[in-house]
């Protein structure tokens, strides 16, 4: 599989300047996504790829533990909209490696994949690619559409923000 990316919409970009922001972020991305989405997450490590994953897992109706797949490379939870799935491939070498994980039969509704880069060929294309860095105290977040699904959901998230007065 090959990521595509389209630039019809331009990227969202904001400033994460807590924990609290950055649950925020998560809970609109939640709120709007659609049925089936693939997310790369794109980062240094501590830029907060973990968190806001978390975060988003939480508002989908996780209850129990929400652990880091640094370790496993890939964690699966039941959410209120259907399987979702956490990759972290950051120990990984190549692509080839993800065929022992188990993914090809996934119909998961949600993939959050956090150094994706090192899973390209193997993944599904991204339908949203979440950029986030250090800025200061806090996060800078850029959020850019990978598929015309991607379009559609930065504007229902653009327009969410807007009705709910986090613009």
């Amino acid at each position: 599989m090959s990521a595509t990316t389209t630039a019809k919409m331009a990227p969202i970009e904001m400033f994460l300047r807590d924990s609290d922001a950055t649950d925020s972020l998560a809970r609109a991305l939640a709120a709007t996504q659609p049925a089936h989405a693939s997310v790369y997450l794109r980062g240094d490590l501590g830029a907060g790829k973990s968190t806001l994953a978390r975060a988003w897992l939480r508002t989908l109706g996780v209850t129990g533990a929400v652990r880091s797949p640094t370790y496993t490379l890939v964690e699966r939870y039941d959410t209120s909209r259907g399987e979702a799935l956490h990759l972290d491939l950051y120990r990984i070498g190549d692509a080839g490696e993800l065929e022992f994980l188990g993914l090809d039969d996934s119909d998961a509704a949600l993939w959050l994949v956090e150094w994706p880069e090192r899973g390209q060929g193997g993944l599904p294309p991204p339908d949203l690619r979440v950029e986030l860095a250090v800025q200061g105290t806090g996060r800078s977040a850029r959020l850019l559409p990978g598929s015309p699904a991607g379009e559609t959901w930065l504007a229902r998230l653009s327009e969410f923000w807007w009705v709910a007065g986090l613009s």
